[in-house]
């Protein structure tokens, strides 16, 4: 074999990292199981999508059409969810300074170590996504699905999915970031594409296609973010990308603005070609760093003079302290957590500024609202997921649990004070959307002078005059966020109690979460299109429609806006139900794991 050709080939294909990573994975049937539900779901969605009466081909087309657009968005989205939580491992494991010594006394060069675990990850995520290509080729047979946009919106998905995984990769080389650090890279990644979005949608709806309802051009984001590339793409009808070459634009213009789908991917491929060369040539420093103090926690006084950590009080449960202190005590953990806590309320804040200088209509800011508060939620929801998923798992992995079962503490206090001390820690990111909310609603309430607090819409065909915001939603949105958070954490700890290792819980949390919410937000937005007070009653049980509730409440209880105090009394009692519903399974599931907890930890011992 050619020297040549059998360097490239030890970089990717029989890269010993790769080969350990594929192997391993592949044997074993969770991976099996994620991509036989992920394709069964796809199958189905595509399977009721095309079904219905008697059509003709053209609406059959235009039926597959629909679905491929809905599934293209939703298969991007779910990338997104999923590619930083199988990199967490590259960032959690890898990060260690036991593994890297290892990997830097081996013969691997530094690009074999750093494509490794970059490609040797990433296989089961492109592995997940290219398993429904067969299945998306199908829909040509009913035509209006041109092949182009099939492939096209799979280069967006594996364009992201190899952007995020170089980032992570990037925090595991030069131990940027740990394993205290993983939910920052993971509330980045989705902040990042609603923060992209909200901004673009801000801009389309103030510079709209001339003489055209309901069309924008695209902006200078859309090649920013895999969702505006791909809305550009499949809905090109109303999302229209202009003629930058009349208006004198030079080839960057053209291609950025022009040709979003290439700009973004050409984008996702250098930006990772770019990481993974300075990782490559960063690599071998860390492996000569010494034992030095941060100068973050020299500056705010973390170490005292003489070298040692300021001792702190634990408290009655010391898991809960363990857990409350320790998933913040790095410096990006903490400027993560309060940096989301200040554009969280920045955003909000500026909104309704626009909104009070009417440079933003009503229905623009209950949009831009809305956008904003649901992105909080969805941070909070997915972090409470990923951090009692590995809770327990983690501590399995690295022995510390061997250690914690030598010690007095019981399961039920161990349980207890992973619940509480995840709670406490989260709890600066769920007042997020109260502050959010709150700024709202006072404003809402005073007036400052502005005649646009209401906005008129239609309740059957007779024209209803409604708020911008329901006030009280600033209170019930945060209570009804805390009992969710707290059964999120509780199925994250059950499964993280029940799994291995910490990819295999994060994974099964966030596919339990997700049937969950999704089954609940469906449910509660279709009965409260058709059925009155009941339909508010139900849009209370989940955060994220309580919010859509007290906002735009035409979208998921317009059966209730024929009279508007009932539906805020039902949205009231149904925030109640809510509360004590979740709280009363969050103590169900403590019992039953407290039962178990035993029986579970010693069948898995040993098996990290």
């Amino acid at each position: 074999m050619p020297p040549f050709v059998l360097w490239v080939s030890r970089l990717l294909p029989t890269n010993p990292i790769v080969v350990r990573l594929v192997h391993g994975g592949s044997r074993r049937l969770r991976h099996l199981y994620i991509r036989s539900g992920y394709l069964a779901i796809m199958m189905l969605i595509l399977l009721f999508a095309l079904f219905g009466p008697a059509t003709t081909m053209k609406q059959l087309a235009q039926r597959g059409a629909s679905a491929f657009t809905v599934i293209s968005f939703g298969q991007v989205g779910l990338l997104c969810l999923l590619t930083p939580v199988f990199m967490a491992g590259a960032i959690a494991q890898e990060a260690s300074p036991r593994t890297w010594d290892i990997l830097l006394t081996t013969p691997l060069s530094n690009l074999q170590i750093v494509l490794g675990t970059l490609f040797g990850r990433l296989f089961f995520v492109l592995a997940l996504l290219l398993s429904t290509l067969p299945l998306f080729a199908t829909t040509q047979f009913f035509g209006g699905v041109p092949g182009d946009s099939i492939f096209l919106s799979y280069a967006i998905a594996a364009c992201s999915a190899l952007l995020v995984a170089a980032i992570a990769v990037t925090l595991s080389v030069t131990r940027s970031a740990g394993k205290r650090a993983v939910f920052v890279f993971y509330i980045t990644v989705v902040m990042y594409l609603f923060v992209t979005y909200a901004i673009d949608l801000f801009v389309r709806w103030n510079q709209p296609v001339s003489g055209t309802v309901g069309v924008y051009n695209t902006t200078w984001l859309t090649a920013a973010n895999p969702f505006l590339a791909l809305e550009s793409l499949l809905m090109a009808n109303t999302y229209v990308v202009p003629d930058v070459t009349a208006d004198g634009g030079g080839w960057i213009a053209r291609m950025w603005v022009g040709r979003p789908v290439g700009a973004f991917c050409w984008a996702c491929v250098l930006l990772s070609l770019v990481m993974v060369a300075y990782s490559t040539l960063r690599l071998r420093i860390i492996g000569t760093r010494g034992a030095t103090v941060a100068w973050h926690k020299r500056l705010f006084g973390r170490i005292s003079s003489t070298g040692q950590r300021r001792l702190r009080t634990v408290g009655n449960n010391p898991i809960a302290w363990r857990e409350r202190t320790s998933r913040g005590d790095s410096f990006l953990g903490r400027m993560g957590r309060w940096l989301f806590v200040l554009v969280g309320a920045a955003a909000a804040l500026v909104v309704i500024i626009l909104f009070h200088r009417a440079i933003i209509g009503p229905v623009a800011f209950q949009g831009a609202l809305l956008t904003i508060v649901v992105a909080e939620i969805f941070i909070v929801v997915l972090t409470a997921t990923n951090l009692s998923g590995v809770a327990v798992s983690r501590e399995r992995e690295d022995g510390t649990l061997d250690l914690l079962l030598t010690t007095p503490i019981q399961p039920g206090p161990y349980i207890a004070g992973k619940l509480q001390g995840l709670v406490q820690f989260l709890l600066p990111m769920i007042l997020v959307p109260f502050v959010s909310m709150g700024l709202a609603a006072i404003y809402v309430l005073i007036g400052f002078g502005n005649k646009n607090l209401k906005t008129s819409i239609m309740v059957g065909t007779t024209p209803t005059s409604v708020p911008v915001l329901l006030p009280e939603g600033a209170i019930l949105v945060p209570l009804v966020l805390v009992a969710f958070v707290s059964l999120c954490v509780m199925i994250g700890l059950g499964w993280s109690i029940k799994s291995k290792g910490t990819i295999g819980s994060v994974i099964a949390s966030f596919g339990v979460m997700l049937v969950v919410a999704g089954v609940l937000g469906l449910c509660a937005a279709a009965t409260g299109s058709n059925v009155p007070v009941l339909g508010a009653v139900l849009n209370a049980l989940s955060p994220v429609n309580l919010t859509l509730a007290t906002i735009s409440p035409e979208l998921v209880m317009s059966a209730s806006l024929a009279d508007l105090p009932s539906a805020r009394v039902s949205l009231i009692v149904g925030s109640v139900i809510a509360v004590l519903s979740y709280l009363g399974i969050v103590f169900a599931l403590h019992a039953n794991m407290k039962r178990t907890f035993m029986m579970t930890v010693r069948r898995l011992a040993g098996s990290n």
